[in-house]
């Protein structure tokens, strides 16, 4: 059987979610697939980094170095 959900809520600008609505439906998902996965994913480079402060400085300086942000985490070899 599954795992149990919790449910939760929050707030986004309007652009941001007519973005997500427009992945969700290229890749032929529900809003809240694609929410779910992003947010399993953030919490995970949360996690590696250790604080959001440390994730975003880390993020942000990536994207001045380079055009393609790269991911927080262990490397891999």
């Amino acid at each position: 059987m599954g795992e149990w959900k919790a449910q939760i809520s929050l707030r986004v600008r309007q652009d941001l979610r007519r973005e997500l609505e427009g992945v969700a439906e290229r890749e032929r998902r529900k809003l809240g697939n694609v929410a779910e996965a992003l947010l399993e994913w953030a919490a995970l480079q949360l996690r590696v980094a250790g604080t959001v402060d440390r994730l975003m400085k880390v993020q942000l300086t990536n994207k001045k170095e380079t055009d393609e942000p790269r991911p927080v985490g262990p490397k891999v070899r």
